[in-house]
């Protein structure tokens, strides 16, 4: 059965860390475009990270975020620095088989989500 699980997310006051993992079932991620999305409340979901053979960030999170995978524990991790109350949502990643970055439609397995919360 394949199947992502997220998890690490949580409540976090402004400026500190969180990281995020998204351990993989049912096949093998490094043969995989590996994406984290997030959704905040009224908002649509959006892309923030991605890595293939390169790691892309959406610009609102440069220098704050990092994607890295580990192939032998079928995991990618988003580490995230220096939070801030607008990074609040819920982080999905997804799985994509097809030459993709952002495009949602082109991913096809998609974790539950996991909640980050950025607040005092």
């Amino acid at each position: 059965q394949v199947q992502l699980v997220e998890s690490g997310g949580g409540l976090v006051p402004p400026g500190g860390s969180l990281r995020l993992s998204c351990a993989a079932s049912g096949f093998t991620l490094d043969k995989y475009v590996i994406a984290w999305f997030r959704q905040a409340p009224g908002k649509e979901r959006e892309g923030v990270s991605c890595i293939t053979s390169r790691t892309y960030y959406a610009d609102s999170v440069k220098g704050r975020f990092t994607i890295s995978r580990d192939n032998a524990k079928n995991t990618v991790y988003l580490q995230m620095n220096s939070l801030k109350p607008e990074d609040t949502a819920v982080y999905y990643c997804a799985a994509s088989q097809r030459i993709t970055i952002w495009s949602r439609a082109r991913y096809d397995y998609w974790g539950q989500g996991t909640q980050v919360t950025v607040s005092s």
